[in-house]
Parts: C-alpha cells; sequence; structure tokens
C-alpha cells in the first residue's frame, strides 16, 4: 500500500502487508521484516487482518446505499476479497479505479485482478500526495457527477503532518458530489501507545518510509465537511462489525466513513 518510494534493499511495504495478511507473494526480507514489526508491536497481524475485514463490510454498506464507482486508493497486492470482488458481487456493473505509486501492485494487480463482464476494473500508478491527479486521472473511468466512493484504507499514515495530509484528503473529499463516500482507516497513536511507537520505528527502518499513527481526534478531522455515518470513527473491528468480526479485541486502528449530503 506504499504512497513513497522506498530505498533499494529495504523491504518492499506492500510485500510486508501481503505477508501479514497470510499473502504468498512476500520475500525473506519482508517476512523478516513482518515478523520484527509484530514483536515490536503483537497486535498488528490482528489489526491488518481486521482492516481487511472492515474493507468488505464498509464496501458491502456502500454498494447497499446504492454505490457503483470505488476510487481505491492505496490498494497493495492483490489477495482475497478485493474491493471490486466485494462490489462486483452486489452489482456486476460496478465500476473500480485502483490506484497505488508502487509499481510491483499496479503490475501485478493488471495480471490477477479480472472485473465481472459487465463491470469495469482499471489501475492507476499515481501517489496519493497528489490528488488532483489521482482524480484527473480516474475521471476517465468513473463518472463524477454521480455518487462513488472514494476508500483510503491503511495508507495515509505514510504522509507525515509536514505533507498536509488533511489538505490531501480535503482535496479529494472536495471531489464528491451529493450521495458519496469517503473510507478512511488508520493506525492509532492513541490505543496501544507504546507498542504502536515501537512498531512505527520499526516499520521505519525496515522500509524506509516514516509511519505517522495518529489520534482519533485527528482521524476525524479527515471527514470535516461530511456527514459521518455512525457509528462514527470508531476501532476498525467496532465499525459494523457482523459475524466474522470479534468488537471485543483491542485493535489500534481507527476506521470511519463519511458521507456527502
Amino acid at each position: 500500500m506504499a504512497t513513497n518510494r522506498n530505498q533499494q534493499g529495504q523491504a518492499n511495504p506492500a510485500r510486508i502487508y501481503d505477508y501479514l495478511l497470510g499473502g504468498t507473494l512476500s520475500t525473506s526480507a519482508e517476512r523478516a521484516a513482518g515478523d520484527r514489526l509484530m514483536r515490536a508491536k503483537p497486535d498488528l497481524r490482528a489489526n491488518v487482518q481486521a482492516n481487511r475485514r472492515l474493507l468488505v463490510r464498509i464496501v458491502r454498506y456502500m454498494s447497499g446505499q446504492g454505490i457503483s464507482q470505488f476510487l481505491d486508493i492505496g490498494t497493495g497486492l492483490p489477495t482475497m476479497n478485493n474491493t471490486h470482488e466485494v462490489a462486483q458481487t452486489a452489482n456486476p456493473a460496478a465500476r473500480i479505479v485502483y490506484v497505488d505509486n508502487d509499481p510491483l501492485v499496479v503490475t501485478t494487480a493488471r495480471a490477477l485482478l479480472m472485473s465481472s463482464p459487465g463491470g469495469v476494473v482499471d489501475y492507476l500508478q499515481a501517489d496519493l500526495r497528489y490528488p488532483r491527479i489521482i482524480l484527473n486521472r480516474a475521471r476517465d473511468t468513473l463518472d463524477f457527477s454521480q455518487p462513488l466512493a472514494i476508500m483510503v484504507l491503511g495508507t495515509l499514515y505514510m504522509i507525515p503532518d509536514s505533507q498536509q495530509p488533511w489538505d490531501i484528503v480535503s482535496a479529494l473529499a472536495g471531489a464528491l458530489p451529493a450521495g458519496g463516500y469517503l473510507a478512511i482507516s488508520h493506525p492509532a497513536s492513541d490505543i496501544h501507545a507504546e507498542e504502536s511507537a515501537a512498531g512505527a520505528d520499526v516499520y521505519e527502518r525496515a522500509t524506509g518510509i516514516p509511519q505517522t499513527n495518529r489520534t482519533r481526534e485527528e482521524i476525524t478531522r479527515f471527514f470535516d465537511g461530511l456527514s459521518l455515518v455512525g457509528p462514527g470513527v470508531v476501532p476498525l473491528n467496532q465499525w459494523r462489525p457482523d459475524e466474522q468480526e470479534d468488537p471485543a479485541i483491542s485493535i489500534s486502528s481507527w476506521a470511519g466513513l463519511g458521507f456527502r449530503q
């Protein structure tokens, strides 16, 4: 789910994420980095897997509200229950644009992720730090005059405060028409604070990418100008949990879904 290029010889963030999800696309370097991360932050794998289950619930919810267009930014390597698979199960004509700046992710996604015959799946290599470029290119596939969803799940932590993440999200949210949604998940700095900080330090040393964890208040700011869908900004596993989710487990990541009235 990288939004910044790491240096040669360092672990690839998308492959670390794949390893934590139980995928098979990681190398020994990413598996070793993932193991170091889990020693620093013992609930990390539970967070990553809860984030994938959150994606499924959020896409199903939005599909149930009539959304059939999705802009998924920071998609990561293909795994189970990808956005288009969930959306096109609900509506085979759904249109999905995946965005990542890691060429490995985009190349792999193009090879493995196939749309249903009635829908569309497209892939953009682009950087979250340049939202207007993403929006302009996504308009080749998505109709921004109609309701759509923008998803930024598990990605914004790669944007430090100095690079104005709230301005980036504001630019994305500003493109939403009435009836559109913005979905965000983000590692917390105010849950399991010591372990989260230790994990961020290990992540930076492994990948060369600084990790910025944030508070619930800081995550809520990303939804300025939008109406929050209940239950608001909550830990991943407490956002409309289903039978697959245990809301009693302590998860150190926040999630929320905003709606454009």
